[in-house]
């Protein structure tokens, strides 16, 4: 086998490869076998008929397209280990080549590789990141929020207003004729939610138990889909809701603590961690963009494609999951296939770039994974997907996923070591070490930072 490597890109190489008739032996040898196992000849036992018979009945050149088909995989490796090729994603043949019988094989193929990136002192990069600011009306929010969960309802004797819990019965026609599952009796309904019919918060207001009336509302479903119908709606009850007071009971009530300070002192801390890790994951981003920036880290087009594929493959199946389609969502979403494309084009460009970055960033720092963090991220992921660990990672081996999570864990620890040499200011100049972005509970280790 001879090969040459061309360089086309700092990302992409085409390599012409040439085998000469006599090494695809192997491979010719190999499609008679697969092709005796597959054909059923009169006066044969499956897998034992002769290649004469062979060439006579399917012919000569489809045993040749057979062996060729296998040959070029192993013949591209082959080159690639011959010239060093840091290869990316699948190699992609620019024709597939017909072989005379006795002829050698020629063919050339294009492949995505890794480019050299020239790494940055990682001390010289700084990035800013928003001051941690808590004011006390965000605190105060956090207690609303609480007190909303402890509320009570409570009968009144008034009209209706926004805020209140009704209890009513709706019953909706079309020109006198009843909508088939439109009617609904002692339904509960916030007043002012809008979280069903239009039309009826507005007619509720003002409404006292024991009363009707009626509204006009657009039909979204069923087979009056698009029509106008009357709906009649009967309040049975009104309740206020009613707000626990704020003190320390209300404190004992809704947490473990005996007084409101140490109530709020608590969702302070809360807060506190919230925005730490907030913090954190707009450093890390800041940290990697700026990295791209400086490094100048080209994007293999293949590679990229490929991730596009992948990503939009996921989508579909995410939408299918819950029942729509992908032209569903970009109706509601109000968006062409090209606008979709062109985003997870550009998330995935700089998702790419980003994993180059750390490889190459691992490789200089020689990051090694023990196997003791290959196990952990192993059970970490088992448990998100709610399989036991030795299956995932025997299903990981079966389809020979198990080395992309291992550079995973290998990317995130070269992460790690950005966001400890970096250097990592606040909007307001003080300067941040990991200790403090962390806040006891957020992981730096984020190996999902490219998705």
């Amino acid at each position: 086998m001879k090969s040459t490597v061309e360089t086309l890109s700092p990302t992409r190489v085409r390599l012409a490869i040439e085998v000469p008739f006599v090494e695809l032996e192997p491979s010719l040898k190999k499609a008679y076998r697969e092709i005796a196992s597959q054909v059923q000849i009169p006066g044969f036992r499956r897998g034992k008929v002769p290649a004469a018979v062979i060439d006579q009945r399917v012919g000569r050149a489809a045993v040749i397209n057979e062996a060729i088909q296998e040959a070029i995989p192993a013949q591209i490796l082959a080159a690639v280990r011959e010239h060093d090729v840091k290869m990316l994603g699948r190699p992609e043949l620019e024709n597939f080549p017909e072989v005379e019988d006795g002829q050698p094989l020629v063919f050339t193929a294009e492949i995505d590789v890794r480019p050299e990136i020239t790494l940055p002192d990682l001390s010289t990069i700084e990035i800013s990141v928003d001051e941690l600011q808590i004011a006390d009306n965000e605190i105060d929010d956090q207690v609303s929020g609480l007190r909303e969960r402890f509320a009570t309802l409570k009968t009144v004797e008034r009209p209706a207003q926004e805020g209140d819990y009704v209890q009513i019965d709706l019953a909706a026609t079309v020109d006198g004729e009843e909508v088939p599952g439109g009617s609904a009796t002692n339904i509960s309904h916030e007043v002012g939610s809008k979280q069903l019919l239009p039309g009826l918060d507005e007619v509720l207001v003002g409404m006292s138990a024991g009363e009707s009336n009626t509204f006009v509302t657009q039909l979204v479903g069923g087979d009056f889909a698009g029509r106008d119908a009357d709906v009649s709606v009967t309040v049975r009850t009104v309740k206020e809701k009613q707000l626990p007071e704020l003190d320390d009971e209300f404190a004992q009530l809704a947490s473990e603590f005996d007084t409101l300070d140490e109530l709020r002192n608590d969702l302070r801390e809360r807060v506190t961690r919230v925005k730490k890790v907030e913090q954190l994951y707009a450093a890390r981003d800041k940290a990697l963009a700026e990295l791209v920036k400086v490094a100048d880290v080209p994007a293999p087009e293949g590679v990229v494609r490929e991730e596009v594929d992948h990503r939009k493959q996921a989508m579909t199946d995410q939408l299918e999951r819950i029942g729509a389609s992908l032209d569903e969502y970009l109706s509601a979403e109000e968006k062409t296939e090209e606008q979709i494309d062109a985003e997870l084009t550009e998330a995935a460009t700089e998702g790419v770039k980003i994993q180059l970055l750390l490889d190459t960033l691992a490789d200089a720092e020689d990051v090694q994974v023990s196997d003791d963090e290959f196990g952990h991220e192993i059970m970490h992921r088992a448990q998100r997907a709610g399989v036991q660990p030795q299956q995932y990672y025997d299903q990981l081996v079966r389809s020979g996923t198990a080395g992309a999570i291992f550079g995973d864990v290998r990317r995130g620890k070269a992460l790690a070591l950005v966001m400890e040499r970096v250097k990592i200011t606040d909007a307001a100049g003080n300067e941040l070490n990991m200790d403090d972005l962390r806040g006891g509970s957020a992981d730096e280790h984020d190996h999902d930072h490219d998705h």
